[in-house]
C-alpha cells in the first residue's frame, strides 16, 4: 500500500500532511509514504489530476486508489483508508 503525498515547495500545510503521513506509516508497517513534488513531477501530478498541494491518495497493493483528501488529512482519516486498502 501506497500513501502518496503531492506537496509544493511553498506549501505550509504540506507539513502537517506529512507529519501526519509518517505517523500512518509508523501504526501499519505495510503502509510506504511516497512523496511527489508537483514542480519536479508535474506530468504524474497532471495524470493524478491534482490541483492543490497538499493532495493525499492511498493506494492498494494493486494501484487502486481507495482514498484523495485535498488538504491535511485527519491521522483516523489515513488509518480508516489503510484499512480499506488491506
Amino acid at each position: 500500500m501506497q500513501l502518496v503525498l503531492y506537496t509544493s515547495a511553498f506549501c505550509a500545510p504540506c507539513a502537517q500532511a506529512r507529519s501526519v503521513l509518517a505517523e500512518a506509516e509508523r501504526l501499519v508497517p505495510q503502509a510506504r509514504v511516497v512523496e511527489r513534488d508537483v514542480a519536479f513531477e508535474n506530468a504524474k501530478a497532471a495524470d493524478d489530476e491534482i490541483r492543490v498541494t497538499p493532495t493525499v491518495i492511498v493506494l492498494d497493493d494493486e494501484g487502486t486508489e481507495v482514498f484523495r483528501a485535498t488538504g491535511v488529512p485527519t491521522l483516523n482519516q489515513v488509518l480508516t483508508a489503510a484499512a480499506q486498502a488491506l
